[in-house]
């Protein structure tokens, strides 16, 4: 039980912050109160269950080696994606992406206390082995990112147009910030997802010493980064904006989870390999 009290701190700062969020959407009529409540207190205890959490994945993953088994994984992405938008929100008040990120943040914090296995990678003296998992980890955050992004946007352009929706959310900034921000994040997700693809095909001859195979994952890989491309070029040579640029970030996410979360979990938790 005494295992348990870091991990459910996380759980309960996260918890607490997207219930407050929603507690005060509901009761205040002062948006401008809302968002200055969330750029102090809300951001010093994010702030708090983020330093908690690294200790944590600290604990977890490099306490005995290299372990970065399923939950785990999701827990740094989580972490992850909890200090983009942390950074992201100090200046560009997205005070209501928290609605999204910090719920499933606080549910994939708690899983590597519950998971008894290990998936211990090879190469861990390799320094440039290392910056390829932290890269390959950064640019799915990213990811992941942009597409809680692009779901608030959609909720924001239905609110715009006084369109139904089950989620009303206050303190919206202005849609072109929104957009320009997400390709903001998807461009550098695309720069790091392509140098991870890249450093896959090395270090899988270094490692397994055997060229990078075309299974599904490599395939849902390379589809998802051909997407994000498009997207960009899209976006540059078109001006590809509003829910068409959310449909393809969209499209480009699910490839991404099937690539490499979907394989992680089939392997791991099904499988047991």
């Amino acid at each position: 039980m005494q295992k348990l009290i870091p991990y459910l701190a996380v759980v309960f700062i996260y918890l607490a912050v997207a219930a407050d969020f929603w507690r005060g959407a509901k009761t205040s009529a002062n948006a401008q109160s809302l968002k200055l409540r969330s750029l102090n207190l809300h951001s010093a205890l994010i702030a708090l269950g983020l330093i908690i959490h690294a200790w944590l994945l600290y604990q977890v993953i490099f306490e005995n080696g290299f372990n970065l088994g399923f939950f785990n994984m999701l827990s740094a992405i989580a972490w992850l994606t909890v200090l983009i938008y942390w950074v992201a929100d100090l200046k560009h008040q997205l005070t209501s992406l928290q609605a999204f990120v910090l719920p499933p943040a606080a549910i994939f914090a708690l899983l590597p206390a519950f998971n008894a296995g290990n998936h211990f990678l090879p190469a861990t003296e390799s320094p440039l082995f290392l910056l390829h998992i932290a890269i390959a980890l950064l640019a799915y955050s990213l990811f992941t990112f942009a597409t809680l992004h692009a779901l608030l946007m959609t909720i924001a352009e239905r609110n715009l147009h006084n369109k139904p929706t089950l989620i009303k959310l206050p303190s919206f900034p202005p849609l072109m910030v929104m957009e320009t921000l997400l390709f903001k994040i998807i461009g550098l997700g695309f720069i790091l997802l392509t140098i991870t693809l890249i450093s896959g095909i090395l270090f899988s001859e270094q490692i397994f010493a055997k060229p990078l195979q075309f299974n599904h994952k490599t395939v849902f890989s390379i589809a998802s980064w051909f997407i994000y491309g498009g997207l960009l070029f899209g976006r540059y040579q078109y001006g590809w904006r509003g829910l068409k640029a959310i449909r393809w970030t969209l499209a480009g996410f699910v490839l991404l989870l099937l690539a490499y979360v979907g394989t992680k979990f089939i392997l791991e938790v099904l499988l047991h390999r």
